[in-house]
């Protein structure tokens, strides 16, 4: 027991300090995303202490963080737009649909943990994941320049911005040069702590968490606990009408959440050289969102910035998550006034900090040694995220690769020819046989001059699909319309399971008992020698 209790606490000053760091660093993304969705800036916070307490407990990713994201927010602007049209001003309907479709999302999300659908995450190939991180280290860095202008649009200029960039360079300084010093304080916490000081002290006018949410239209961080909402019941008919209306959302919500938490779980796992529980993560990201909804708050997913800034400040355990989430409801109900007075800038240093990390600038230095649809695919993801979305992005990405895929494989189909001494034609067909492989291994037979005697032999090659099926079965028909014989022979046991169950004729052709030849020629390497001398290619 005492192994097991210093083995589980080993790392918790570092997994404290950093769920401190992270908790700071929430109050402004999740307020920010609050006001990107439409809703009270209550509504982000809330969702970020639900879901990142949740999931830190049950997830399947011990070090990541969740909580109110930005690629969930933009869906849920016209959300809660058109909610808000099917009613007066006052009765506020857009947030009660909102909370409505983050309880159906946080079901969708659970069903595809049950279906261990988590998995698929494995399919993400290395050049969008490379695409993934770029793209989403370009987004965080543009997301924080609106931190450099004023409430009316307007860019910073003079005194205003030398002041915001030199808090800015000072809080990245710190974060690059004190772990030169010491590892054992995190960086990113003194960083914040020691330019918070600089601008309390100095009477500095900056930019706060406070006035950010004051000149969001918010008015302030003080609030009470999450209460149950009971009027979702009273205010959204739970009829087929209104399942129309969120359930496209939801399915969106839910396809966009779980893509960047995987995304998000596997850069984890490279990082910390550890493996999370794809479908486990399903599981809690699903359970968070539906316990958000029904006490307030406006769902969400993974961070990937905050949960790099947990890992970069010594973030390893649960713990870290939990007191970054409590910590989180602290503030908003007994420190509001401390966190308000941080300033911007402080978390502005952080996030380029993190973006730094984020990027992959190994990218630019294998970009001529790796194939060009590599390179197409990396380009490609990073710019769609920038400009749509991470969902978009990564199944653009994905597509892309298997279409490069399949064509590639399209073209290894071969078919080496010799004749027996009896006359039989044997074709020994090597590579796969899909979709994409059809039109290349039709053209290998010549049908019309063939012997009276063919055989197809599958020794290298695998049967993937139906269209594969259905070619062969059409080869068949063909050569046995010409009065011809043909046997299939070396199909494995799962290919031969395909045909048999698509036609009875496949029992007629296909030649059972036969040993693998390449057992046999590997023990007479006479016979070898002699068997390569009769292929024609």
């Amino acid at each position: 027991m005492t192994e097991f209790i210093r083995k589980r606490t080993a790392n918790a000053k570092n997994d404290i300090l950093s769920g401190i760091t992270v908790a700071l660093a929430l109050v402004p993304e999740a307020v920010a995303f609050a006001f990107v969705a439409g809703v009270d800036p209550l509504v982000g916070l809330y969702a970020a202490f639900m879901i990142g307490l949740i999931t830190s407990i049950f997830g399947g990713r011990p070090g990541m963080i969740s909580g109110a994201t930005g690629a969930l927010a933009v869906v849920m602007v016209s959300l809660v737009a058109e909610g808000n049209a099917m009613g007066e001003p006052s009765e506020q309907l857009g947030l009660y649909y909102l909370f409505a479709t983050v309880i159906l999302m946080g079901i969708i999300q659970m069903l595809a943990g049950v279906f261990k659908l988590g998995k698929f995450v494995r399919l993400i190939p290395h050049p969008v994941m490379m695409g993934f991180v770029n793209g989403l280290a370009i987004v965080i860095f543009l997301s924080q320049l609106g931190m450099f202008k004023d409430v009316n649009g307007d860019w910073f200029s003079g005194t205003q911005l030398w002041t915001m960039l030199g808090l800015v360079g000072l809080t990245m300084a710190i974060m690059f040069g004190l772990p030169k010093l010491t590892k054992k304080l995190p960086e990113a916490l003194i960083a914040i702590l020691v330019v918070s000081a600089i601008v309390i002290f100095g009477n500095l006018d900056v930019a706060t968490v406070g006035s950010f949410i004051r000149d969001g239209g918010g008015t302030g961080l003080e609030g009470g606990l999450p209460q149950f909402q009971t009027d979702i019941f009273n205010k959204v008919p739970f009829n087929l009408q209104t399942l129309k209306f969120i359930f496209p959302y939801a399915l969106i919500l839910a396809a966009i959440g779980l893509i960047e938490s995987l995304m998000t779980l596997n850069l984890v796992d490279e990082l910390t050289e550890t493996r999370g529980n794809a479908n486990r993560e399903c599981m809690a990201q699903g359970g968070a969102n539906i316990v958000t909804g029904f006490f307030g708050g406006m769902g969400g997913c993974a961070m990937i910035g905050q949960s790099l800034i947990n890992i970069k400040s010594g973030g390893r355990t649960r713990l870290s998550g939990i007191v970054a989430a409590v910590l989180l409801l602290v503030f908003i109900l007994f420190a509001s006034g401390l966190i308000e007075q941080v300033p911007i800038a402080a978390l502005v240093g952080v996030m380029f900090m993190v973006v730094i990390g984020t990027f992959a600038w190994s990218s630019f230095r294998i970009l001529n040694k790796i194939p060009l649809s590599d390179v197409i695919v990396l380009v490609a993801v990073s710019s769609l995220t920038v400009i749509f979305d991470l969902a978009i992005a990564v199944i653009a990405g994905v597509i892309i690769s298997a279409l490069v895929f399949s064509w590639e494989n399209a073209k290894r189909i071969r078919a080496r020819k010799r004749l027996r001494e009896d006359g039989t034609k044997v074709y020994e067909i090597w590579g796969p046989l899909f979709f994409g492989s059809i039109i290349a291994f039709n053209e290998k037979f010549d049908v019309k001059n063939d012997p009276d005697k063919v055989e197809i032999d599958f020794v290298e090659s695998r049967v993937s699909d139906h269209s594969a099926i259905e070619a062969i079965f059409n080869l068949v028909e063909k050569y046995e319309a010409a009065g011809k014989q043909i046997k299939l022979k070396h199909l494995s046991e799962d290919c031969k399971v395909l045909l048999y169950k698509s036609s009875p004729k496949f029992r007629e052709v296909i030649e059972e008992g036969i040993d693998d030849p390449r057992y046999h020629l590997a023990e007479n390497p006479e016979a070898f020698t002699k068997g390569l001398s009769e292929y024609k290619f």
